[in-house]
């Protein structure tokens, strides 16, 4: 199945036999909506018993609950292959995507990565790497939904710099020559969801050579092609299970075994509707006044001057201060700094990552809650930055608010 110098390959993909309920099926990323427990309440009611995405992860406000609710996913996955919920749609091809939020109409395409290809850690050379520092923590629970899975869903998004639009866009202007797979309206302010089957050999082939010819014009030492945007410890869940399982096979089953392979959707960073949005930190279980003394002290301590600072807005219990933190390039790096020190020193405390400057100021308006609101990163300084330092810091950057994330649609066969 693999090619010299590819890393990225058709798939067969599996879509709900029952096309009249797909708003129900299609669900938003597990890691969204971390301190709102309520929107996966309501995503609840509304699927209710319906066929839906929603029954195959692990929302992240439920990971400690992870050891009752995994069993559960693997068993209604089994379900739904034996019941066969799921259907083949696409044999050996990618999925043309266009999603439409209030952000505008943006392009994608749902492929198989390598994960031979990808490297997580800070400073790989692989073709594939992540944006930001991956938290090891997370990991383990993903690899537990993962191991002894049937089927696989995904949110990952890969991120390509393609100025030309070489890439996705030519599929999309021949969008009316394709097979539509699906046209429905997403939950929850999702926005609109569009698929198309992309199955003819000049059309994958169209794929390939625009890559190519990105490569070509990069600098020959430099091996980055594609970022991870969205997903990041999913994708190395799946890494670290493929490298459990790579032991035990044969030279000819590593070659194509499902495990090797991750469903993820490409994206090209150019897209006028993908935009960058920051995400903010929100420190439950310890005073304002109190934290910013803290801050105070440790910037004393560490002999950290203004010059360069940065600047983070801070708001708890209606009060708004703004804070000039020294020791990163970025206002988020100079923050997590902090905290990294700070934190292990304070169990009590508990720290989230909140997207939407409204819900920040929401879930920072009772006592004993403190919400860091940072500044919009810019796009064009991540493939950069990535090449130059590796991996930023952890949480930098969001593609879009969080109803803007990926939505689980398509799904594939990992046994």
């Amino acid at each position: 199945m693999q090619t010299k110098d590819r890393c990225i390959y058709p798939g067969q993909w599996l879509l709900p036999a029952d096309r009249d309920s797909l708003t129900e099926w299609a669900c938003v990323a597990c890691d969204q909506y971390t301190s709102q427990p309520k929107y996966w309440q309501d995503v609840a009611l509304l699927v209710g018993d319906k066929p839906s995405a929603c029954h195959l992860i692990l929302p992240e406000c439920y990971l400690q609950e992870a050891q009752q609710r995994v069993p559960q996913i693997h068993q209604t996955m089994r379900r739904y292959v034996a019941q066969k919920t799921l259907l083949p749609a696409v044999q050996n091809g990618f999925v043309l995507i266009e999603r439409n939020t209030s952000s505008g109409a943006r392009l994608g395409l749902v492929v198989l990565l390598d994960l031979e290809d990808y490297d997580y850690a800070r400073g790989a050379r692989t073709l594939v790497r992540a944006t930001e520092e991956t938290i090891r923590e997370r990991i383990p629970a993903r690899m537990d939904i993962r191991r002894g899975a049937p089927l696989e869903v995904s949110h990952v998004l890969l991120l390509m710099d393609d100025p030309m639009h070489s890439v996705v866009e030519p599929l999309f202007e021949k969008r009316d020559e394709l097979r539509k797979l699906y046209d429905f309206p997403l939950m929850m302010g999702g926005g609109h969801l569009l698929g198309y089957a992309v199955t003819d050999p000049k059309d994958i082939q169209s794929v390939y050579d625009a890559l190519d010819a990105m490569r070509a014009r990069q600098n020959p030492e430099d091996t980055l092609l594609f970022a991870v945007g969205d997903g990041n410890h999913s994708l190395a869940a799946a890494k670290a299970c493929w490298e459990e399982i790579k032991p035990t096979l044969t030279p000819e089953q590593t070659a194509s075994h499902p495990a090797r392979f991750a469903m993820v959707e490409i994206e090209n960073i150019r897209d006028d509707a993908l935009h960058f949005e920051p995400i903010h930190r929100v420190l439950f279980g310890y005073d304002g006044d109190d934290l910013l003394d803290d801050i105070q002290v440790y910037l004393n301590r560490t002999g950290l001057t203004a010059q360069g600072a940065q600047e983070v807005r801070v708001v708890y219990e209606g009060k708004e201060v703004s804070l000039a933190l020294p020791g990163s390039p970025l206002a988020v790096g100079a923050l997590q700094r902090f905290l990294d020190e700070w934190l292990p020193e304070h169990p009590q405390a508990r720290l989230d990552y909140v997207h939407g400057e409204d819900v920040v100021r929401t879930l920072a308006a009772g006592t004993d809650a403190v919400g860091f609101l940072l500044p919009r990163p810019g796009k064009d300084a991540l493939f950069p930055t990535v090449r130059a330092e590796g991996a930023l810091p952890r949480k930098t950057f969001s593609m879009g608010e969080a109803n803007e994330k990926r939505f689980y649609m398509e799904a594939r066969a990992l046994r």
